[in-house]
Formats: structure tokens, C-alpha cells, sequence
């Protein structure tokens, strides 16, 4: 039994080798191997790599080694981009070399369902238990800014870290939330998929991510777990100390028949995986767009409950937009205390504005002074603990045309982006931007290269950033019901709907406790 200390040794080296092979680039054309040894040196991979290619060669200029034998070091990691049936024989190399690890982005094991296929990822378990570790295979491999590893295709990845990590079982996704990551201001402390998950997989990969001092917040995109019971155990291990949001994929019929033939995984029923991940007080999101946009929020937001906010922004039906989807969501808009509402109007321009809250500042041309003014006076209100200020930014584009200059240098998106960020500081209130935009034509181009400056001066100034309201409102509540919960669970006992996973593919759901109980659901693949 390995112990968590050298586990988490083997995981150091794996995520910042200093001697790395890359198994499979190819001295002509460009294949997975060639990608990878690409994106590693454009994004700037501070360890040593050791390129790989039976045939010899050279690859920019660089030495192809024939095997891995030949390294002239031992290595850290591997990858790996050799055909599927060369797989098992390469990972032997790495294991001889004295490899903590190795990420095997070949395709054609068990997601195709042939014996073959299955075989081979069976060969990859033995090799494995012997001594190295295995992401994959059919997966995308490892992303950690910290070290330069990157995600095939990844050459223009962030080089920042931060303390998101995720776990995927597709590459699709992890690539796509990486990319999202760089411009939305999701800062990543290590991304791996690990596609079929021949011998890494979510539990242990979890497991590592609550004990890493680099991750405060893990995502996850899971299509099926191979052990239900020890998944639900650590979850409920991880969550009182680190949020984890999770995607599940395939909970439609139709879905779990892609899943199927996508990493053969086995994925569950929708009530069951409700059900499992409400009791683990993890955060269950639907989409790509929703897990990031809760990352976001995670790792921006302190971590507390947000019952009440203050909406401001220029337009009755917005404000009124914005009340009902804070119910929908569980968040109260409540009125403004009079001497506040008061103060607040003093500066508003007139006539037109309304500071019952929502916060109706008549107009998008308003000075920000006069925006931070009003920002501090609602943060005094003790019924607020949030902000959210909604610019409409690109109603800036008519002044644009009218005295022809660019619109960036007509909204004062900077003065505003310190205003905000200095009122959340002082006022110990968060502050949310909302930035919409309904103008998206072929003319108005330059509204979005103004916007996308506008959130980096944003997330500079420690302000997140939404599109759109509901997002921002939805986002705010899974953290703010994730703290509740937390808090909750030092209070009370779990409710009385419980989960038992009684094998890998059996799920069994109970009302009650101890003796008491009684099965509500039942199911089994």
C-alpha cells in the first residue's frame, strides 16, 4: 500500500518533471507526438525533453531518440503518442527509465469494445501496477502552468497559475475550459484528463487535489466512476475543506449511449447522481459555460453566504430582470434602507433614477465617481452583502460614430474598473461586473475589442466578470448554497434521503436512518 506521502511525491514529479520524454514525434508531418513536442516548446516547458521516434532523426533541430532506453537520464514522465498496440512496450521503457509517470494520448483501447482494444488497456493495468502511473489512455494529458506542461493542442495556454484544478474524462472539455480559463480569469493550478482511465482515475486524482496546497477549488467533468462507493467517500472527504463542482455527462438516455462509446464508461441514472452529489455537499453544474462561470465565482468570491444584493445599473427593466432571476436562485434584492436611498439619489442624475434597489442610475453615460459613490453608500446597507453592477457598455458605439473616434476610448471602463475594485476592498463587499452585449453586427466589431480590454481592467482590479446577469446570479448562488451547506453540515446530520452505492454499478437511495430506514430508489446497470 502506498502511502499519501510518496503518492503525492510520485504526483509532484509527474506534474513538474524535470526530465521529460515524448514518445512518438514524427521528423515529417505533424502527428499527436509532434503536436505535443510543439506546444511544449512554444508555451515554454522548463524541463528537459527528450523526443522520441524509432527511426531516428532530428526534430528541429533537436535529436530523436530511437527508444526510450536510449535517453541518456532518467526521465520523470513520459508521453506517449505511438500506435495503440506499441503502447504497453513503450510504458515498459518508462518504467525501466525510472519514470514516475506517463499520459498516453493513443486511441483504440476499451472505448472501441473490441477484445482487442480491451486487451490492451489490460496490458496498461499490469504494466502499471509494477510501478509507474498512468493517465489515459485516449486523453489529452496534463496541463500545469507552474511547469510549462500543456494539453494537446495547448501551445498558448496561460502560464499563470492560480487554484482552480479540474479533472476530465474527455479532452474536448479539458482543452475548452483551459482556453475559457485564459481570457474569463480562471486561474489553474493543474488540469489533467485522463480519458479512459486505465489506471489514474477521479477517485485517486480527488484524493491528491484535496491534500494539494496549490488547489483551493477542484471542477470536474466525469462520464462514469469505476468505484461508486470510494468516489462518494471522497467527495464527502474533500468538500468540507475544497468546493468541487462537477459536470456529469450522459444523464439523458441519449447521452449515456455516447458516453458509452466515448471512454466506456458506465455513467448512472439523473436521480441517483442528484442525489449522491447534493449529499456530498459537491456543486452540480449542466454545462460548460456553468462550470466555468462557478469556477469563476469560486475563486474570486470569498467563500460565504450571500443572502441579500444590490442590483445597479441603467434601465426599470433590468433591475426588474434581475429581481426575479435572484429568486429564482434563491437570492433576495431587498429595499434599501431610507437614509441610504437618500444619499444615494443626492448624486444619481435626474430625473429618470430610482435607488429603492435595484439601483436605476437612468442612463450607461454615467460618470464612474458617481457610480463608486453610490456603490459605497449601498454597501453600508447591512441587508447587502453582494454587488452587481450592470454596464451597458456598448450603447458607447453612437458617440463612436459621432465624433469618429474608437469606442475603447470612450468608455471609461478603467476609472470604473478601479472604482469597483477599491469599493470592494474598502466595503469588504464583493463586487460583480455584468458587461452585455446586444450589439453584434459586422460593424460593431470594435465594441468587442473594447469589452475584452474592459474585463481584463476588471479582473485586474480583483472584479469578476459575467455576460450576462443570470449567469452572474447563478453563480453566485451555487457558492453561496455550497457555504451554507457547509456551514450546515457542522450543525446537523445529513438529510434524511441517503445514497448508498453498494457496488460499482448498483445504487441504492434510503429515507431515514439506522433501522428506520426504508429504500426509496433502486437501481443497477
Amino acid at each position: 500500500m502506498v502511502s499519501e506521502a510518496d503518492f503525492d511525491r510520485t504526483m509532484d514529479r509527474i506534474f513538474n518533471p524535470k526530465h521529460l520524454a515524448v514518445v512518438g514525434v514524427s521528423s515529417k508531418g505533424v502527428g499527436f507526438g509532434s503536436g505535443i513536442m510543439l506546444a511544449l516548446l512554444n508555451i515554454g516547458f522548463e524541463g528537459e525533453i527528450y523526443p522520441v521516434n524509432p527511426r531516428g532523426g532530428e526534430f528541429q533541430g533537436r535529436k530523436l531518440y530511437k527508444s526510450v532506453s536510449e535517453i541518456p537520464h532518467d526521465i520523470d514522465f513520459a508521453i506517449v503518442a505511438t500506435p495503440a498496440e506499441t503502447v504497453p512496450k513503450v510504458l515498459e521503457e518508462c518504467l525501466a527509465k525510472g519514470a514516475a509517470g506517463a499520459e498516453v494520448l493513443s486511441a483504440g483501447f476499451g472505448e472501441l469494445g473490441t477484445a482487442e482494444g480491451i486487451a490492451l488497456e489490460e496490458e496498461i493495468r499490469k504494466v502499471a501496477r509494477r510501478g509507474i502511473r498512468v493517465i489515459g489512455p485516449n486523453c489529452f494529458g496534463v496541463y500545469c502552468p507552474a511547469s510549462g506542461l500543456t494539453l494537446l493542442p495547448g501551445p498558448d495556454l496561460s502560464r499563470t497559475p492560480g487554484s482552480v484544478a479540474f479533472l476530465s474524462q474527455s479532452g474536448g472539455m479539458s482543452i475548452d475550459l483551459a482556453h475559457i480559463g485564459k481570457w474569463m480569469g480562471i486561474g489553474f493550478s493543474k488540469v489533467v484528463s485522463f480519458g479512459n482511465g486505465a489506471d489514474l482515475r477521479e477517485v485517486e486524482l480527488l484524493d491528491y487535489l484535496s491534500r494539494d496546497p496549490e488547489t483551493e477549488t477542484i471542477a470536474m467533468y466525469v462520464e462514469g466512476v469505476e468505484n461508486g462507493p470510494a468516489f462518494l467517500q471522497t467527495l464527502r472527504r474533500t468538500t468540507p475543506e475544497k468546493p468541487v463542482i462537477i459536470y456529469k455527462g450522459g444523464l439523458s438516455e441519449a447521452g449515456a449511449r455516447a458516453v458509452a462509446s466515448h471512454t466506456a464508461s458506465l455513467g448512472g441514472g439523473r436521480v441517483i447522481w442528484n442525489s449522491l452529489l447534493r449529499q456530498a455537499n459537491a456543486v452540480q453544474v449542466y454545462n460548460l459555460p456553468e462550470l466555468a462561470q462557478a469556477c469563476l465565482a469560486f475563486s474570486m468570491l470569498p467563500r460565504r453566504e450571500y443572502r441579500g444584493i444590490s442590483i445597479m445599473g441603467g434601465g426599470g427593466a433590468l433591475g426588474i430582470a434581475g429581481c426575479d432571476a435572484a429568486e429564482r436562485y434563491g437570492i433576495v434584492v431587498p429595499p434599501l434602507r431610507d437614509s441610504i436611498r437618500e444619499a444615494i439619489m443626492r448624486v444619481l442624475p435626474q430625473p429618470g433614477s430610482s435607488a429603492k434597489n435595484p439601483i436605476d442610475v437612468a442612463n450607461s453615460h454615467v460618470e464612474p465617481q458617481i457610480l463608486k459613490t453610490a456603490l459605497r453608500e449601498a454597501a453600508r446597507d447591512p441587508a447587502v452583502d453582494l454587488q452587481i453592477l450592470v454596464s451597458l457598455f456598448y450603447h458607447y458605439k453612437v458617440q463612436s460614430r459621432v465624433f469618429g473616434v474608437p469606442v475603447k476610448d470612450i468608455v471609461p471602463f478603467k476609472e470604473l474598473a478601479e472604482a469597483a475594485g477599491e469599493v470592494a476592498r474598502t466595503t469588504e463587499k464583493p463586487v460583480l461586473l455584468v458587461m452585455p452585449n446586444n450589439k453584434q453586427e459586422l460593424d460593431a466589431m470594435d465594441i468587442e475589442e473594447m469589452r475584452r480590454e474592459a474585463r481584463r481592467a476588471f479582473l485586474d482590479q480583483g472584479v469578476p466578470v459575467f455576460d450576462e446577469l443570470d449567469d452572474a446570479l447563478r453563480a453566485v448562488s451555487h457558492l453561496s448554497r455550497y457555504s451554507a451547506r457547509r456551514r450546515e453540515s457542522f450543525e446537523k446530520p445529513l438529510d434524511a434521503v441517503t445514497a448508498l452505492v453498494t457496488r460499482s454499478r448498483s445504487v441504492l437511495l434510503y429515507w431515514g436512518a439506522g433501522e428506520s430506514r426504508r429504500l426509496i430508489y433502486a437501481v443497477s446497470e
